[in-house]
This record gives structure tokens, sequence and C-alpha cells, in this order.
């Protein structure tokens, strides 16, 4: 790649102690804009995710795994040995970031705070994402994204009203925290090329999970009022939810009283258009138990195919509910170049999720593929600490890699 199109992160090492997902999925997205990643994994075990299967690739690559570390190198150190603290600490004197997700307090106990860090490595910045984060009542407790859905209240606004609480179909929270973490450790980055001073970055799952109830929060406090579940619906917004058509469900999202206009026009229904009732976003809020059921008994009339013609026609927003297969097959997602193929050296050519960063002045590239488990041990040991093949042989003897 010429000097013009050199990745973003180009020079910038990172330091990834982090496991699972949201540690991971925020070091993938540093990986993809060009970061040297180095993963740190326990010997013999690696990241948790390397277990978690079915489905595993044909070579035994755990598709949790692979789904967020490519782009990085994974190096094999034991951390509950001296020796391997030791290689740690050499590490972060060669590192620019330092991201882990331990339960509160390891490093600390390691003999590396934040203090401390600062003396191996000035401006080092440091970014701990753990589930509760480093103060308040909750701080030694286990985070776990599953637990952090429902004490942040996301399920409490999300399944059928009246019904059971659902929790969202991926980990959401993890995913957020990873993101929040990503965008906190890029602004330090910045920081520190103007002053040259370090961070030390605090991001919770429930920090994160409370910050993304956006409209929802807001609206309890600014109300005072406890939201709840509207199913597919939406609490601010007439109609914008799923219909069922005649063979399938579709969504629909009217975002505007013009798009309500356009809708009444082209559905044959003029006249909702000029009920008091319906005319108004606000008032069709205040009337939904009135509004839907004529909707659902309008759909009904005809396929989801003709009510996306029709409405599609005229800029009514509205799509079909499509599952995982369908999606990773749409023509947008395919010529966006979302999927990819990716060589691996035991898996052969896998398909992968890509990245969603869109740079054509410095395009996102798969460097390498998710590791092996301790497959950059020797290559990172040599060229980075300059220990010798000796040394190497005496280190796996000693099991400290």
């Amino acid at each position: 790649m010429d000097k013009e199109h050199k990745s973003l992160l180009d020079g910038v090492r990172v330091l990834d102690l982090s496991r699972v997902l949201a540690g991971p999925y925020c070091t993938m997205m540093l990986a993809d804009l060009g970061a040297d990643i180095i993963k740190i994994e326990a010997p013999g075990i690696g990241d948790d995710t390397r277990h978690w299967g079915p489905p595993f690739s044909q070579g035994g690559e755990s598709a949790y795994f692979l789904c967020v570390n490519r782009n990085k190198r994974s190096l094999t150190l034991n951390l509950k040995s001296d020796q391997g603290i030791q290689i740690l600490q050499e590490l972060i004197r060669k590192s620019d970031i330092l991201v882990e997700n331990f339960r509160v307090g390891t490093l600390e106990k390691w003999g590396l705070s934040y203090e401390a860090l600062q003396l191996l490595r000035p401006g080092l910045i440091y970014c701990t994402i753990t589930g509760y984060g480093y103060t308040g009542p909750y701080r030694n407790l286990a985070g776990y994204d599953f637990i952090i859905q429902a004490q942040g209240g996301v399920m409490s606004i999300t399944g059928p009203e009246g019904g059971e609480p659902y929790k969202v179909g991926v980990a959401i929270a993890d995913i957020t925290a990873g993101l929040f973490a990503c965008n906190a450790i890029l602004a330090a980055l910045f920081d520190r090329q103007r002053t040259g001073n370090g961070q030390r970055i605090d991001i919770s799952l429930l920090d994160s999970q409370v910050a993304w109830l956006a409209n929802v929060g807001s609206n309890y406090l600014i109300s005072g009022q406890k939201p709840h579940r509207y199913g597919n619906a939406h609490p601010n917004i007439v109609p914008y939810q799923t219909f069922k058509a005649s063979d399938g469900y579709f969504a629909l999202g009217i975002g505007n009283d013009n798009q309500w206009k356009q809708f009444c026009e082209r559905t044959g229904k003029p006249e909702w258009a000029q009920d008091i009732r319906f005319s108004t976003n606000a008032s069709r809020v205040k009337h939904r138990k009135t509004l839907v059921p004529l909707l659902e008994q309008l759909f009904l009339q005809s396929e989801v195919a003709h009510w996306l013609s029709i409405l599609e026609a005229v800029g009514v927003p509205c799509g079909p509910i499509n599952s995982i297969d369908q999606v990773l097959d749409d023509p947008q997602v395919l010529a966006r170049e979302m999927v990819i193929q990716v060589p691996h050296p035991s898996a052969g050519s896998i398909r992968m999720v890509a990245s969603p960063l869109k740079i054509p002045t410095a395009p996102v590239v798969v460097r390498f593929p998710p590791p092996m488990l301790g497959e950059h041990t020797e290559q990172i040991l040599h060229d980075l600490l300059g220990v010798n093949q000796t040394g190497i042989d005496e280190l796996r003897i000693a099991q400290v890699i």
C-alpha cells in the first residue's frame, strides 16, 4: 500500500488482554483501522470463545471467536507466573494502548496500576471494560451481557406488550461497550498527539446500556412515566411497527405527517389523513389502539410485495423482515462488500462479516485472519523483545508461553 493510502492507525500498537466480546470487538475495530493488535491468551486455553460452539469451522475454529478477532496476532503468556508478568511489562513498554476486561483491580494486584503503567510507558492509554465500572456498589460484581440487559432496562421495553420481557438477539450491551471503548481510545490518541499525555478509560457494560436507552430513557426523565413494552411498535411514533400481510410480515415506519398523507393516498384511504384522530403523529400516538387495528385489517388484503411496491414508490419507509441468510445474500449488503472471504490456515477460506467502516481514502483491509492460538508467539518475542530461539525454548519448558 502506498504512503498516501496507509492505514489510519498504522504504527499504533495495542496490547489486548481482553476476551469474549466487548473488548475483542473494540480491538478488532482498531485492528481494522490498521493498529497492530497483540492478543494475549492463556497457553493451551486461549480466549473463552475459542471453545464456544458449535458451529465450528472445518478446521475446528469457533465461529464466535472468528467473528471478532481478525487482524490480530496471538501470543500465549502465563500471567500467573512471575516471568509472564515480566514479559507483559516489556510488551507494555513497546505499546501505545492497553485494553483489558479482567475483574476490577486485577492489574493493580499485579503491580500494574495506572500510575505504574505510566512509569513503564509514559503516555500509555489504558482502557478497562468491566460489567459495572471501577466505582459504585456493584464494582466487584462480574458483568455478563444478558444480566446487564436485564438490569439496564432494555429487557423491560423489549418483547410483546403485556408479555414476557425479551433480550435483544445479539449481545448488544457487549457490542456497544466495545464501540464506546473504541471511541474513547481514538479520542485519547488524538489528545496524546497534541499533549503527549496518556489516559485512564473506564468503560462499563451497565453505563453503556443506560446510555443507549436514548429517547426511551429521556421519555421517563421528562415525563416521569415508566416506559413499557410495545412489542415491535414505537412509543413516540405511529405507525412504526411490523404488520402482517396476507403472506407474511413487513416493517412500516412512517416518520412524519407528509409520509402519512402519501401512505393514505397510495393505500386508498385518503380520509384517514383528514381524520382529526390520525392527521398528526401526536394524535396517532394518542389513538393508536384505534388506528392500528384498521391498518391490520388493510394489510391482510394483499401480499408483502404489493405493499412494499406501492409504498416504496412514494418514499414511505418500509421493508421486508429478512432472515439472516437473506440479509447476508442481500444485493445491497453484497454491493457494499459486507461479506468477505478470508483465507485461514486451518479453516481454509472463511466467510466473514466485514467492517462497516467505509473510508475510501484509507480503506479498511483484512491483513490477516483470526489467529490460531499462540500463532505469533515466537515472532513477537523475537521481533519485539529480541528473545532468541534458546530463550523461547526455555520459556516453553517453563510453561510461561
